[in-house]
């Protein structure tokens, strides 16, 4: 019953890197700023612009709070991630990030 997500994923997905407790591993997800009712660039700031937005991820993987997904020269923390189920199966894992910062 969850083949076909695999199958999008697999067609129309990004390949991201999920980083946790010292390993690295490629998967297929889908990555995207979550929508605000306006939209908003980068916040300015001394130092520059920061970029506030949250993220989405869909995908198979497993997320969980701290760990990284990094795409396109972009790093990403995970500030919460929960798993999607069809009846019994898992069918796919939704998770909100946000930039890491540089010093991180």
């Amino acid at each position: 019953m969850t083949r076909w997500v695999e199958r999008i994923l697999k067609q129309y997905g990004q390949t991201v890197t999920v980083e946790r407790e010292g390993r690295a591993e490629d998967v297929r997800a889908f990555l995207q700023p979550v929508r605000e009712r306006r939209e908003s660039g980068p916040e300015p700031s001394a130092i520059g612009g920061l970029d506030g937005r949250l993220w989405l991820y869909l995908g198979r993987a497993a997320l969980e709070s701290g760990d990284v997904v990094s795409w396109e020269g972009r790093r990403f923390r995970v500030r919460s991630g929960r798993p999607h189920y069809i009846g019994a199966r898992l069918s796919h894992w939704r998770a909100v990030l946000e930039r890491a910062r540089e010093a991180e």
